[in-house]
């Protein structure tokens, strides 16, 4: 069985949304305790650093501008790619492309390589380690 509902008449509509609004006019005005207010939470951004790129499985031309677009602002000097698994061939290709076809004074200061333990996937029981690389570039 369903109910029918009939349409309000307009004034009784508008007198309505009037009560509610003086309910909500006196919620604002009565003071309330500190235990009662609810506790506001603000989400920081996650800050990225421009001098960190981290490099996956697009075409290495992409990372190879977003490295020349960090270099080219003036402000850093020094540019690190990260990569784990099958992306560190790809960093390395994107690396090489920057330093020899697009800036000449640009040299490698350092690779760093490790391994990082990664959680086990859905359906296994035990977790995987994952190859990683930073390679660092800096201007001479």
């Amino acid at each position: 069985m369903t109910e029918e509902t009939t349409p309000k008449p307009v004034a009784q509509k508008a007198e309505e949304s009037t009560s509610k609004q003086a309910a909500v006019d006196s919620e604002k005005s009565t003071p309330k305790t500190a235990a009662e207010e609810p506790k506001k939470t603000t989400k920081k951004p996650v800050e990225r650093k421009p001098d960190v790129v981290f490099v996956g499985n697009k075409p290495p031309m992409s990372y190879v501008m977003a490295v020349m677009t960090a270099l080219s602002s003036g402000a850093i000097t020094e540019i690190t790619l990260k990569a784990r698994g099958r992306a560190i061939t790809n960093a390395v290709d994107v690396a090489e492309i920057t330093r020899n076809r697009f800036i000449k004074d640009l040299a490698v200061t350092s690779v760093d390589i490790g391994t990082e333990e990664m959680p086990a996937r859905e359906g296994d029981n035990r977790s995987r380690n994952v190859s990683i690389i930073e390679i660092k570039l800096a201007k001479k």
